[in-house]
């Protein structure tokens, strides 16, 4: 009599490790760094001054179509940072009135900072943590870019990918 065919399980079958989602990809501090992110996207830096107003500021947010602008003296020096959400909890707190204000008003200035060799990983779970969107990134020389949390997420995601056609050419190639 011939046998039905069984599904395999857990017993029949000798453990494979894949190349993707492992505990290490996923977290190991050498899987991708800010560098990587900083290489794909570029790492153009948009600032605006204190002294400058939200009015100018909303238009370069549109005009740049980011989220947010570091805030810099004149020798490129962090002061803070100003993001849409920031504009938007101004604007409920003083209708009409806030595109007059300046910067330095508004801004915030206690800034969490990443640098160039720092993971990905510690860096999205400090943005997750403190519940912010952006991170500027600073070296030695001084500010050398900002990544997002959707930069971040991104990189995973095409990461995956590339992981899994290399898993597919294995399999069918």
């Amino acid at each position: 009599m011939p046998s039905s065919y069984q599904a395999p399980n857990r017993k029949s079958e000798e453990k494979t490790k894949t190349l993707s989602q492992t505990t290490d990809t996923n977290t190991s501090a050498t899987t991708a760094t800010v560098r990587n992110v900083l290489d794909q996207k570029g790492k153009d830096v948009f600032s605006i001054r204190p002294q400058d107003t939200l009015g100018q500021t909303v238009k370069v947010l549109k005009e740049r179509r980011i989220g947010a602008l570091l805030v810099t003296d004149a020798n490129g020096t962090l002061l803070g940072i100003l993001s849409e959400r920031d504009i938007v909890r101004k604007l409920a707190d003083t209708p009409g009135q806030t595109l007059p204000q300046k910067v330095e008003d508004v801004m915030t200035t206690k800034v969490q900072t990443c640098a160039p060799e720092d993971s990905l990983v510690d860096v999205l779970r400090r943005m997750t943590d403190g519940r912010f969107r952006h991170m500027p990134v600073q070296d030695e020389t001084g500010l050398v870019g900002m990544v997002t949390i959707g930069d971040v997420v991104n990189h995973r995601l095409m990461a995956l990918e590339h992981e899994a056609l290399q898993l597919k050419q294995l399999i069918v190639g």
